[in-house]
């Protein structure tokens, strides 16, 4: 049988991009079959951009007011992401919303990672949320994105302990080491063929059964 070909991927970046970085270094090290082959950004000072010229990944930003309105944006992200055969679009800390016309685009090779055991706190400050609900376990979930806000199949969770001083800054830190851990298993899951989405669910088929 023909050795499967690397999965190229693309990943949306709007802040330093940790979740890239642990993207590129697994990838590097060989953890992974896929090359990261594109990072985007909306904002021009991304940490994440000097990250990827760094290591030679070509990176563009993408800024709202150079393509007014969520239509032109979305296709211009759809476009360099064509151009450069990307497989799969990872969504690395992007703060901005994506249409429904980008989604249906990318259905089924999008991913976002999200800072809890979700469907407990969707949206902006889960960690903070965890807090104030006086949660015993918070996590981190990497799941398809659908046009819901976190809302898509779930591929990998990670369960993280809440300690009783903890504060947002220190749950955040250790969640995020979660991240990093579980964002670059999914993308190897997904490279070699073993994630099928069923209605509400993925089913993670056994190694050598894709």
């Amino acid at each position: 049988m023909p050795e499967r070909a690397r999965l190229r991927v693309g990943v949306l970046a709007s802040g330093r991009g940790s979740n890239f970085q642990s993207m590129v270094t697994a990838a590097a090290e060989g953890r992974i079959p896929a090359e990261v082959v594109l990072l985007l950004s909306d904002r021009p000072g991304a940490g994440a951009l000097e990250f990827a010229r760094a290591r030679g990944i070509p990176a563009e930003v993408v800024e709202p007011r150079e393509h007014p309105g969520r239509e032109a944006h979305d296709k211009a992200l759809i476009d360099l992401l064509e151009a450069r055969r990307v497989g799969l679009v990872c969504l690395a800390g992007y703060m901005r919303i994506l249409g429904s016309g980008f989604v249906e685009h990318f259905r089924g090779r999008l991913l976002n990672i999200h800072p809890s055991l979700l469907p407990a706190f969707p949206g902006l400050h889960a960690q903070r949320q965890a807090l104030e609900h006086g949660v015993a376990v918070a996590g981190a979930t990497v799941h398809f994105v659908d046009e819901g806000t976190d809302t898509g199949p779930i591929v990998v969770q990670a369960a993280v302990p809440v300690l009783p001083d903890d504060t947002e800054a220190s749950l955040s830190d250790r969640i995020l080491a979660a991240e990093h851990r579980i964002y670059p298993e999914a993308i190897r899951l997904f490279a070699e063929g073993r994630l099928r989405i069923e209605g509400r669910r993925v089913r993670i088929l056994e190694e050598g059964r894709a």
